[in-house]
């Protein structure tokens, strides 16, 4: 965030009066649970959409010094009232604001105190930033990019979106950013972020921030709380909803050669790469066959051949290491697949061009 502008015997009748409010309170419970269709008993992100709020599964494809940070943003999302749907998208302003490093990762400072370096405490940061995100969110009416933009520019931005057109847009953000500068270059502090900018004039911020933070999620968005069409490209299978549910294991697991293929190992996070994508393909109710014998050769036989030039985030991909098809995981976009190395555990990987996956790929793409 570089500007800001604005910027809860009497023992026994004691327990039968709490025993039928217990009793009351499951009934209303249960009562809500089908009007919503049930929850899921998953511990880890859940895919819900909340009126006005959620966007569906995303994933985040950033740098391990983000993901760490993934448990807080999960924490205060929860403490602000903030649907988890919007985790990942945050993941990716955080990649951009800091990449996850310095004592101010989310550049919360500003929305906090009104001014650079006041914040020393990551988790502080997380705290504030999390809180100013779902704010800018509320006054843009949930148009994410909108909030993206304003999260840079300050909430002005969101005042002069909703006189020319009422959503963002790419035009708008450069608009503004010309219209501030003239107004600001005066005082010499200000300029151009992005040399693509210098022509239009328009360096108060960066005008191209919603892009800069996109091209670390690949997801869903919308502007009315609904999952719509993907950002990055996604092909709009259960694929990265699969991904998603297996963000719950990045960086917290070993692998184990023949592990995930029992409850137990499941609840530990003991998984193998092709048990774990089965596991993560199962909470979201596609089956990938029989827990007890899953491979990468039982996988590989399923689901809709790909050509890799038409790979897309969500797909399966295999590689050949002890054997062909030795390692499966799944595609994020962006050169980069989750799955479980036995070098990691569960971890998001790299297979840009010159790495060690990007070698072994074998073209093998399948789409569930």
């Amino acid at each position: 965030m570089h500007i800001v502008l604005q910027l809860i015997p009497k023992k026994y009748l004691i327990g039968g009066v709490l025993a039928l409010v217990g009793v009351i309170g499951l009934v209303l419970m249960g009562a809500v649970i089908t009007l919503v269709g049930g929850l899921e008993s998953d511990s880890g992100q859940e895919d819900v959409t909340i009126v006005g709020g959620g966007i569906g599964a995303g994933t985040a494809n950033v740098s391990p010094q983000v993901q760490q940070y993934q448990p807080l943003l999960e924490k205060y999302a929860s403490k602000h009232g903030l649907d988890p749907s919007y985790v990942p998208i945050m993941m990716a302003l955080m990649m951009q604001e800091s990449g996850g490093r310095g004592n101010d990762p989310m550049q919360s400072s500003e929305s906090f105190c009104g001014s650079v370096g006041c914040i020393s405490s990551p988790e502080l940061s997380i705290d504030k930033g999390v809180l100013h995100f779902k704010k800018v969110l509320e006054k843009a009416n949930y148009d994410l990019k909108l909030c993206l933009q304003s999260y840079n520019f300050g909430g002005g931005f969101i005042n002069f979106a909703q006189k020319n057109g009422g959503h963002y847009t790419k035009e708008l953000a450069i608009q503004f950013s010309q219209l501030q500068y003239q107004k600001l270059k005066h005082t010499g502090i200000y300029r151009c972020v992005r040399q693509e900018m210098v022509p239009y004039g328009a360096c108060y911020g960066d005008a191209a921030y919603v892009d800069a933070v996109l091209k670390y999620y690949t997801g869903t968005i919308s502007i009315d709380g609904k999952p719509t069409t993907p950002v990055s490209g996604g092909n709009g299978s259960k694929g990265m909803a699969a991904a998603q549910k297996g963000m719950k294991f990045v960086n917290k697991t070993k692998y184990v050669f023949g592990g995930g293929r029992n409850q137990a190992d499941i609840a530990a996070g003991r998984f193998d790469c092709s048990s774990f994508v089965r596991w993560a393909f199962e909470q979201v109710g596609v089956n990938l066959g029989p827990m007890t014998s899953v491979t990468t050769d039982t996988i590989k036989v399923q689901g809709q051949a790909i050509n890799p030039k038409d790979m897309q985030p969500g797909d399966v991909i295999f590689f050949d290491t002890y054997k062909i098809d030795g390692h499966v995981g799944i595609y994020l976009g962006n050169n980069q697949f989750i799955g479980d190395q036995s070098s990691t555990g569960v971890a998001i990987a790299s297979m840009a061009p010159g790495t060690y996956w990007s070698k072994v790929f074998n073209g093998r793409v399948k789409r569930f």
